[in-house]
């Protein structure tokens, strides 16, 4: 692990490394340096910094707290020429950080896409977490397999036999990408907002700015979303499992009680009006659970 400097907040000290696993070298953030290890997995869209108001607080109660930013997101690498993004890649992502950064077995927490990777990873490899937290992390909806001849040559075409989406498209000011950003989250205030798109934009010249996440995470998946893979790993989890809910504004899919029955020893918390990015809403909220799921 390679430490590339650090960043200096009221709350516990969070660290930057570079971390080499599955063939790439992550950008994971570091806070506390307790004997437990929380393992944070961000969403789609995001980044690990926008952790921070959780992390500081999990590591101020004496956890060690780690949070990559995900392949073609943050300050991480992007999939490599030639390669996509499939759930399978991160699962194998995490297992290389887990050995890499982790004293097993670990609090792991996922929110929305990163939730959908923890289960993913629970479910091979169920004796490496000892809590799995999901904060709406249940997979999309399902997909059909009728779709998946279309699915596929929609993928082809968008990312094989036509120019690749531009991977440095830019904006034309940091105040456009706040219109946009708060255009996808109407029910975050400003205020929550403002202080986190810096984790979410870089500079690429002239005022310009881009989304650090790769485009190519916009295109069309070459498969649909497998549900009854998803709860045949839900069903291998023996450890306690808590599933956060951001109430009527969070994303809540239609099979979302059946996939919640597939996990052994299930606890339910809602936060009514925290919306899908409680972490962002309701910070604080989202740490006592997690901490109280810890402590049990």
């Amino acid at each position: 692990m390679r430490y590339v400097g650090c960043e200096m907040d009221a709350q516990p000290v969070s660290r930057r490394a570079r971390v080499r696993a599955n063939g790439l070298e992550h950008s994971v953030l570091e806070w506390g340096g307790g004997a437990d290890t929380a393992l944070l997995l961000h969403g789609y869209m995001d980044a690990a910094a926008n952790w921070e108001a959780v992390a500081s607080r999990l590591a101020a109660a004496g956890l060690r707290v780690v949070a990559p930013d995900m392949r073609g997101f943050g300050e991480s690498p992007r999939a490599p020429e030639g390669s996509y993004y499939h759930f399978a890649d991160y699962v194998a992502d995490v297992a290389g950080l887990v050995v890499e950064l982790a004293r097993e077995p670990v609090l792991l927490v996922g929110h929305s896409m990163g939730g959908t990777i923890a289960t993913l990873y629970a479910g091979a490899f169920p004796e490496r977490v000892a809590r799995l937290a999901l904060l709406e992390g249940l997979g999309p909806p399902a997909g059909e397999l009728e779709s998946l001849p279309d699915r596929m040559r929609r993928w082809v075409d968008q990312t094989a036999l036509s120019p690749p989406p531009p991977r440095d498209r830019g904006m034309d000011s940091l105040e456009d990408a706040f219109r946009r950003l708060a255009a996808n989250h109407p029910k975050v205030s400003a205020e929550v907002l403002r202080p986190l798109l810096a984790n979410l934009v870089r500079e690429v010249g002239d005022g310009r700015v881009a989304w650090r996440a790769d485009p190519l995470h916009k295109t069309t998946s070459p498969t649909p979303f497998f549900v009854q893979g998803y709860i045949a790993c839900a069903r291998r989890i023996a450890c306690p499992v808590l599933h956060m809910s951001g109430g009527p504004d969070g994303f809540h899919v239609d099979d979302e009680a059946v996939r919640l029955e597939a996990f052994r020893a299930l606890e339910r918390v809602t936060f009514p009006s925290a919306g899908h990015m409680m972490h962002w809403t309701e910070p604080a909220a989202v740490a006592d659970a997690l901490l109280e799921l810890w402590r049990r």
